[in-house]
């Protein structure tokens, strides 16, 4: 348990947030599909990303951790996998999970790759009849006692054959970044060919900057189709990680909870994260954002309004919107994020029972919720579903409202280690 303690006053502080976890676990993975020796700088040192690269280690790649210095230093193999034979276990990574089902599928012998109890829930079965008809052979050793097919999965491989794959879009786009950034290593071109509409859409396109970033190019129409040619990613001396924007969001954030304002470093409005468009989210609601190349200002010196958003592209900020909504003086509604159910936790279902919980109107919708303000909060402890967004989030109703305590709150190391540290230094 741990007490969050109002902030008195309006806020003026600068912050820093570690590296991005969806660039890092990116580019550990090109990076070992690479030929040649890579270090990634600013990377983070999360348990997502630990689980990621002890995943590797354990296939036999050499991965060197300097956490000292943000560092990771991977020696790529040019699509080669060294193990013929291991077990991973990847947590609760859904990131993690969803690549190297994938990428396993390029080496030759058997691999198990499995989860905690809640990643054994997450469904995968998309991405699994996806790589079936590259000619790939996975298989969920769930299938037999649930309609759900999750890990644990059980891969054979004999390097991954290509041709034509179709794919549903609308439960993670991760589905379709494995996908894109393994098949330069099939033994035929790979086409992939959208079912339907793609979700987080911006995350898509993180995935294809950084295998530019690495020498690869993808042919593509939209998000509806993309085709992939035999080819081999080239290793860099150094490649720098931005700071993640799915982070800064809280800090983003904090303004309009207290006032006064915030500014976060080394990051910038043009980053490739698609959670930066967060940034347009705030100003909506009455917030002021100024902008360097190397870091963000957010100021909020007025009332919040609600706004009605589709937030399908960037569903891992809805918790952020929701726990200022409350304070905004019109109700906010959030769609568009039907995917957060299958996420670390069912965000939407958690997330409106703790803000009513806390005395909040919330009205739940299949894919989002409706936010009504709030003027007299209840004090509880918030339950958090081993969530490190429902953590993140919740603490910023507490930097206003007095009684609120966050269980579990050891359950954010999954990305951000040190985040209520960083949440003191606001009151400096």
């Amino acid at each position: 348990m741990l007490p969050i303690h109002p902030i008195l006053h309006p806020l003026s502080a600068t912050v820093r947030v570690p590296g991005s976890k969806s660039l890092t676990n990116r580019a550990l993975l090109i990076a070992a599909l690479a030929r040649g020796t890579t270090r990634l700088t600013n990377a983070l040192f999360s348990d997502d990303s630990r689980y990621f690269a002890r995943a590797l280690q354990t296939l036999g790649f050499d991965v060197s951790l300097d956490e000292a210095n943000g560092a990771m230093t991977v020696k790529g193999r040019a699509g080669e996998i060294p193990a013929s034979q291991a077990e991973l276990y990847i947590g609760n990574a859904g990131t993690a999970a969803r690549f190297l089902s994938a990428f396993l599928t390029l080496g030759h012998g058997e691999y198990l790759l499995d989860g905690d109890p809640r990643m054994r829930e997450r469904p995968i079965g998309d991405l699994v009849d996806a790589l079936h008809q590259l000619g790939a052979e996975v298989v969920s050793l769930k299938a037999h006692t649930s309609a759900v097919v999750a890990p644990p999965l059980k891969i054979t491989a004999h390097g991954l054959p290509g041709g034509k794959t179709t794919l549903a879009g609308d439960i993670s786009s991760q589905f379709l970044s494995a996908l894109l950034m393994v098949a330069p290593y099939a033994h035929a071109p790979v086409e992939i060919e959208l079912t339907t509409q793609l979700n987080s859409k911006p995350y898509v396109d993180m995935t294809l900057a950084v295998m530019r970033d690495f020498g690869v190019s993808v042919e593509r129409h939209g998000y509806q189709w993309f085709k992939i040619v035999p080819q081999c990613y080239r290793a860099l001396p150094e490649y720098s990680i931005e700071s993640d924007a799915s982070a800064a969001s809280y800090f983003f954030a904090a303004p309009a909870v207290c006032g006064g304002q915030v500014r976060v470093e080394n990051i910038s409005r043009h980053s490739m994260q698609g959670d930066i468009a967060f940034l347009d989210v705030l100003e909506k609601m009455g917030c002021q954002v100024t902008a360097t190349s190397s870091a963000i200002t957010v100021a909020c010196h007025s009332s919040l309004v609600g706004i009605e958003i589709d937030m399908r592209d960037i569903p891992d900020t809805a918790q952020t919107l929701a726990a200022i909504a409350p304070f905004a003086t019109s109700p906010t509604h959030i769609c568009g994020i039907a995917s957060a159910r299958v996420k670390e936790t069912d965000r939407i279902a958690a997330t409106c029972t703790e803000l009513a919980r806390l005395g909040v109107k919330v009205e739940e919708h299949a894919d989002g919720m409706t936010i009504y303000p709030c003027d007299h909060f209840q004090p509880t402890t918030v339950q958090t579903y081993n969530d490190h967004r429902m953590a993140m989030a919740f603490s910023l109703i507490g930097l206003r409202i007095p009684g609120l305590t966050i269980a579990n709150p050891d359950c954010v190391s999954k990305t951000f280690p040190n985040f209520f540290t960083v949440l003191n230094a606001l009151r400096s």
